[in-house]
């Protein structure tokens, strides 16, 4: 745009001074709103791309190109850039009720982790990728879950989290995703079960108690057997573990003593023993005889 230049005599212009500042505010107008357009088109035309993103650039709905991380210009108007982010998402997976193969009604939550490898796939492939992850995980999650028996989800949830990003991958692959962790969150049991399964604990608790005890009978038996055979061999030890079990009573300062019939004759024949030291003393002692009144 170029400004109008009026050639008008010099007595004219002494004249009519007022036509130079008309001049001048026309021209600097037309280079304003020549700067406000630049300024304009580049604001529709620059667009920058985060290290975390990818720009899927399409012109008249075709997609182009893919634009790397940086400072990109587009033509206004005629192109669009699409940026898609590359980095890993967490996604909930809220709380649904599923039967498992023995026919437990389970409320199980979960948690998925997935990114996206192929941003064009991801933007011309599916709508909405993360309402169709959800939605695919969910019915998966409630697929793997419904195949396994109760104990088995309790006791191998490592192996269903595992199993469940392989179902995922085949399906999700063909819109540019990888779903690369899905891990149950949460189990919650019915009531019932929940008794159910504290008595079954309980009862294997009393189980390993009585074998534990039987196993201690059995070991007692057997050191027992062979202290039988010792006192067998030394009557003696018997009436010495009499007299320790005696000491172990008289500490409990017990008024009733209950003596054993082998140390009732034990204290027979003590006393019997004790009588016969006794006449021993009290008698004369006999003199032998000597060779002439043996002759006489």
């Amino acid at each position: 745009m170029a400004c109008t230049v009026l050639h008008l005599s010099q007595d004219v212009l002494q004249d009519q001074p007022v036509i130079h500042e008309i001049g001048g505010v026309n021209c600097m107008g037309a280079w304003a709103i020549v700067a406000a357009v630049v300024v304009v088109v580049l604001a529709l035309s620059i667009r920058v791309v985060q290290q975390y993103e990818s720009g899927v650039l399409f012109r008249l709905g075709r997609v182009i190109r893919v634009r790397e991380p940086g400072l990109t210009m587009i033509i206004p108007i005629v192109d669009v850039l699409r940026r898609i982010s590359l980095r890993i998402k967490t996604m909930p997976i809220q709380s649904q009720g599923i039967i498992t193969k023995d026919n437990v009604s389970l409320d199980i939550s979960a948690v998925a982790y997935y990114r996206v490898v192929d941003a064009v796939k991801a933007v011309v492939a599916i709508e909405n990728v993360d309402q169709a992850i959800n939605q695919i995980a969910q019915t998966t999650l409630r697929k793997v879950v419904g195949q396994h028996m109760l104990d088995d989800i309790l006791a191998e949830t490592e192996r269903i989290n595992a199993l469940i990003p392989q179902i995922l991958d085949p399906l999700t692959q063909g819109w540019g995703v990888i779903v690369s962790i899905v891990e149950l969150k949460d189990i919650q049991l019915p009531e019932e079960m929940k008794r159910a399964m504290a008595r079954q604990a309980e009862a294997e608790r009393e189980k390993r108690a009585k074998i534990i005890a039987a196993e201690g009978e059995l070991l007692a038996v057997g050191a027992l057997s062979q202290a039988a055979d010792i006192m067998q061999a030394h009557p003696i030890t018997l009436q010495l573990r009499t007299l320790q079990t005696l000491a172990e009573i008289a500490v409990d300062k017990n008024s009733t003593v209950v003596f054993p019939a082998p140390l009732m004759s034990t204290i027979q024949e003590l006393g019997s023993f004790l009588a016969a030291e006794r006449q021993a003393a009290t008698s004369p002692p006999v003199v032998p005889a000597t060779g002439a009144d043996a002759t006489e």
